[in-house]
């Protein structure tokens, strides 16, 4: 079994990767493979909605979107899948847009490859639009006709600088038994 998580983040060692980092140590220790793959400042061109990979059905967006394509291929191949994101003006960040429209489109152009995955969101916020950003990862897997497990609350903690999100002790938490559901799950799925 593995988890494929995704930092939307553009600091790379931020508090949104501090909080994938926490999920991955108890899914580790229940034995499931974890990969971190970085899309916050990367050169990602969002969804045209030309309709091309409706098209041409080959799981992929055909526009030059390498990285993109790289992700969904990540995303087909996973069990589970983490999507981290800070809270952009009450919202997720640019490049998880990008990659929950193009991910979107494709995925379910091309049979919901999707379907009955195990999705995740991961929320780091400084003070306020973190449900909606939760809300809006947590469409995504819904429409694509994922499972999305519960926790003690919703998935986000609190921190601005680098580091603070571990002084939110209920965040912290809350991510712990995220992973503990998350694994669960994906035993009982896939056991």
């Amino acid at each position: 079994m593995k988890v494929v998580a995704f930092n939307g983040s553009p600091r790379r060692e931020g508090n949104t990767k501090i909080l994938i980092d926490t999920v991955f140590s108890v899914l580790e220790k229940e034995g499931i493979e974890t990969e971190m793959i970085q899309l916050g400042n990367k050169l990602i061109h969002g969804c045209t909605a030309c309709g091309k990979c409706k098209e041409i059905q080959n799981g992929k967006c055909h526009i030059k979107n390498d990285h993109l394509n790289y992700c969904i291929e990540k995303m087909i191949e996973a069990d589970g899948i983490i999507i981290g994101s800070p809270v952009y003006f009450a919202d997720v960040t640019t490049e998880v847009k990008a990659l929950i429209d193009v991910a979107g489109y494709v995925t379910r152009a091309n049979g919901f490859t999707l379907k009955r995955k195990i999705g995740a969101a991961v929320i780091a916020v400084r003070r306020g639009g973190a449900l909606h950003t939760y809300e809006s990862l947590n469409n995504f897997f819904l429409i694509n006709q994922m499972i999305v497990p519960g926790s003690t609350y919703w998935n986000f903690a609190f921190g601005r600088n680098p580091g603070e999100v571990l002084d939110d002790e209920e965040g912290m938490q809350t991510m712990h038994a995220l992973a503990e559901n998350m694994a669960w799950l994906l035993k009982k799925i896939n056991g």
